[in-house]
């Protein structure tokens, strides 16, 4: 139902079960805050929102007045809002005149000073002088683990931080003690956060209470360059903001979008920037005696031309890392065409996941957003709180409504909502276990672990046929979704960035004498006990150090590139620092490759480069686009064949903080692994 008021004597029409805060905003009025929060559950602490409502005897709390309580005048006049009167203006002032009574004069050295949402308040309802001549309250920081720094007598009480950790990231960390002016916000027993999502509780509140550990004392907001890209540490894409000053990462921001991470990222995201500067290669290297030892440019590509050139085209290969934009594939996949060369893979885990039946056979075709309209959830093989912190927040948003059904195929783990464990292997996957006649819209979530089993591609199509049963695959809904791990995955399925023939996959070509000389463009996890093998990458990881050549490149947040995420969006990485040293951008680097073997691929700019790529695969033409497939395929691969064994499932993410070359680059992942193994080991 709607409901007409006058706001200020101009009359509005609203939905009834708006609170007046969100009628505000919507009529574009800006009603100060502090502890209100859109994804949160309203608290009504700060009392800072104060409105008059015509016929209360006091100013009301904005946040958690609903619409439905405003009553029509004696004469059955619109009831009204009055947000600019003398009253209301008093009212915010003596909220905010108690706030800073115990509010230290930090400003000068708090991390928060220029983006402080008590200063900006500050400034249009604080007083110049206090009537408070009592000693302010003083209260002992907390030590809450390597990425969070508190400074507990800033705090106000707002909140937020509680209201985070209990509801959206799901582990009830925080809490307040003692009442009055003797609160505190601690984690009780003075411990670690071990929640993936913590460092949300930075950027949630609104005074320099809890501010970035690694951050501290680095920049203010004024100094830094700040440029909107995309995250690649996991498979959703998180939309980010990368704060820079001069040729260094300073921090990651989350950036707003709804369809995909809200306004959260995972600590991964946030604190992984020290890693971009450290084990950096920053210069070629050629192999000697054993040895690697810095050279030019010039005498690294003159010998790997004179390695393409010894060796038999049928025995060089190329493996894309997790990490890789879709325009530095198509142009490893040119250059190796270009060679006379089929042996190319983007699964260096050793996946069996193709491309064979279709794009919906390999997507999160219901979407993230989509999570929130289902109404059960079947996981298999996968834990998605490890493999990606922001999408399993997502389920538990929709988990806590009430009227969403959970149920796990495989390893049992913390998902941080309940859940109905079915069994832990590919047997299980039958609707005679699964309850599930009252559901209508359901996900099948697939852990792309599942496509490192020699059944992955049966299991595939086990769950197709039942979600088919099921109804889950419909015009207006289609419930497959695998769930990918990494950043360069759907793109590279896209490009058919894959083997004509199996026995020359990633994992295998690594370890095959067949292939002498193995390509690996930022490939860190693979094992390769080639002849040749050249590296192309940023960091003296895994990949560099048994590598014959290595070629420094561009990391994420050092180049353009397009990206495709788990759910088959087109998105963009920008360019907010230069590579250092003689490091160039990887695309720069094959095209110098093929134009010393005498067989260019007349690319000029990175501009050719695109235009190259839509042109021969057009799906990489509209950023933020999903693009749909038609379920035909899915329906060849649901009449497969299918071969189940009974081995229990298995995820491979041990270390959630260590899982690619930049982050095992990062002293503060490096904390993060440390705090979390020590807990588990205290747990026992």
């Amino acid at each position: 139902m709607s409901k007409k008021i006058l706001i200020n004597g101009k009359e509005h029409e609203f939905e009834e079960n708006l609170t007046l805060i969100q009628a505000l905003e919507l009529t574009d009025i800006e009603v100060p805050r502090f502890c209100y929060h859109d994804k949160l559950s309203i608290a009504g602490n700060c009392r800072m929102c104060l409105v008059e409502v015509k016929g209360a005897p006091k100013p009301v709390a904005s946040c958690h007045f609903s619409l439905s309580d405003l009553r029509p005048g004696p004469n059955g006049e619109l009831p009204e809002v009055l947000t600019n009167t003398d009253q209301v203006h008093n009212a915010r002032k003596g909220a905010m005149e108690f706030l800073l009574v115990n509010h230290p004069l930090d400003c000068p050295i708090c991390d928060q000073g220029g983006e402080c949402d008590l200063q900006d308040q500050a400034l249009h309802y604080g007083i110049n002088k206090s009537r408070y001549k009592e000693n302010k309250r003083a209260v002992d920081n907390k030590n809450i683990g390597p990425l969070v720094k508190t400074t507990m007598t800033r705090c106000i009480h707002c909140t937020r931080c509680v209201r985070f950790t209990s509801e959206v990231a799901g582990t009830e960390e925080l809490g307040a003690i003692h009442r009055g002016e003797n609160m505190e916000i601690t984690t009780y027993l003075e411990k670690g956060m071990s929640s993936e999502l913590q460092g949300n509780i930075i950027d949630l509140c609104p005074v320099g209470a809890l501010t970035s550990k690694p951050y501290e004392y680095h920049a203010r907001p004024w100094e830094l360059r700040k440029t909107e890209s995309i995250d690649v540490m996991d498979g959703i894409g998180s939309n980010i903001r990368i704060d820079s000053k001069g040729s260094e990462v300073m921090r990651i921001m989350p950036r707003y979008n709804e369809d995909i991470n809200e306004e959260w990222i995972s600590d991964k995201t946030r604190f992984v920037w020290d890693g971009l500067k450290t084990q950096r290669i920053d210069t070629p290297y050629i192999r000697e005696n054993g040895k690697l030892i810095a050279v030019s440019w010039d005498r690294a590509l003159t010998l790997l031309t004179k390695l393409i050139k010894k060796t038999d085209p049928g025995r060089i290969g190329a493996i894309a890392g997790d990490m890789v934009s879709a325009e530095e594939m198509f142009l490893m996949k040119k250059l190796m065409e270009k060679i006379g060369s089929n042996k190319y893979d983007c699964r260096q885990d050793g996946s069996i996941l193709g491309n064979q039946y279709g794009r919906s056979s390999y997507i999160f075709n219901p979407t993230i957003a989509g999570i929130e309209n289902a109404d059960a959830i079947v996981i298999i093989g996968s834990n998605p709180r490890m493999e990606s912190p922001v999408l399993n927040a997502r389920i538990r948003k929709r988990w806590l409504t009430g009227n969403l059904s959970v149920y796990v195929i495989g390893q049992e783990h913390d998902l941080t909502y309940n859940y109905t464990h079915i069994g832990d292997s590919p047997k299980s996957i039958d609707l005679k276990n699964i309850p599930l006649n009252d559901f209508k819209n359901i996900i099948w979530l697939l852990g792309d672990d599942v496509f490192l089993r020699d059944d992955g591609t049966d299991i595939l199509s086990q769950v197709i046929d039942c979600a088919e049963k099921t109804g889950s695959i419909r015009e207006d809904w289609n419930g497959v979704a695998v769930l990918h791990k990494y950043a360069s995955r759907v793109a590279g399925l896209d490009l058919d960035f894959l083997p004509q023939d199996e026995k020359y996959n990633a994992q295998k070509m690594a370890s095959s004498s067949e292939i002498e000389l193995l390509f690996l463009l930022d490939a860190d996890e693979v094992d390769a006990k080639n002849k040749y093998t050249v590296y192309i990458g940023s960091h003296g990881d895994r990949g560099a150090t048994d590598a014959d050549i290595v070629l420094p490149g561009a990391c994420y947040t050092e180049k353009n590139g397009l990206y495709m995420n788990t759910e088959g969006r087109l998105q963009a990485t920008n360019r907010a620092v230069f590579p250092p040293g003689d490091a160039r951008d990887n695309w720069k680097i094959i095209v110098e490759i093929s134009k010393r073997i005498r067989k260019s691929l007349n690319y000029i700019n990175f501009e050719d480069v695109r235009a190259g790529l839509r042109k021969e695969y057009p799906i990489f033409t509209n950023i933020n686009h999903i693009e749909k497939d038609n379920f035909q395929s899915l329906d060849r691969l649901s009449d497969k064949k299918k071969k189940l064994n009974s081995d229990v499932f298995s995820n491979t993410i041990t270390d959630y903080y260590l899982t690619n070359s930049i982050a095992r680059s990062s002293k503060v992942m490096g904390e993060c692994s440390m705090q979390k193994n020590s807990i588990e080991i205290k747990n026992g």
